[in-house]
């Protein structure tokens, strides 16, 4: 098993990148957060992987942590999800948000991620609730993630940024209640500082 890849970056694809070690260059397919974050062509880079192994191939998944690669092999453990449709949901939700949308079974959140329906959300939420839950620090607030914030996710997506991107603006604003208008505004006004 490979559990963790430090290396030079040699190459990034739309899904994956390239990372040279010992001489070696091994295709990782990553999450969309850790291509967003624009590590540059020749810096090292260190990934925790997982090895997926099929009769006919091995696929290396990978991610930047190992809270995030934990919660990996954790969407792995639920009937119907393979590695591409847990790399989909690490992609759209970060850690944090993916934990606080199980927890509060937000199937809304669940069911923008690509690849997963509101069948398979339902069937995420009943799987992992409990082991969600355990994996939670004690007395750890689980995030709010409110209607509101989900119309403002899919505000933003229909422009064209990611659910990744949106979340993150999320957590930029102020936590007050204001109109769908002026916290998409206040989104946009933190895309463009």
């Amino acid at each position: 098993m490979i559990a963790s890849l430090r290396g030079v970056l040699a190459a990034k694809g739309k899904d994956s990148v390239v990372v040279q070690a010992g001489g070696v260059g091994f295709r990782i397919f990553v999450p969309q957060s850790l291509l967003e974050q624009n590590p540059g062509i020749g810096q090292d880079l260190t990934l925790y992987t997982h090895l997926h192994v099929r009769e006919n191939e091995l696929t290396l998944y990978g991610c930047a942590s190992e809270e995030e690669l934990s919660l990996f092999g954790t969407l792995l453990g639920v009937s119907g999800v393979g590695p591409k449709v847990a790399l989909a949901v690490l992609s759209a939700l970060p850690p944090d948000r993916l934990r606080a949308a199980i927890a509060q079974e937000d199937l809304a959140v669940l069911s923008r991620v690509p690849g997963i329906g509101p069948k398979t959300a339902k069937k995420l939420v009943f799987d992992l609730k409990d082991k969600i839950a355990a994996q939670m620090p004690p007395g750890e607030p689980v995030p709010a993630f409110t209607q509101a914030d989900a119309d403002l996710v899919a505000a933003l997506t229909t422009l064209g940024y990611s659910v990744a991107e949106a979340q993150e603006a999320i957590r930029s604003l102020p936590r007050e209640e204001l109109p769908l208008e002026e916290r998409v505004r206040l989104a946009l006004a933190y895309f463009v500082r």
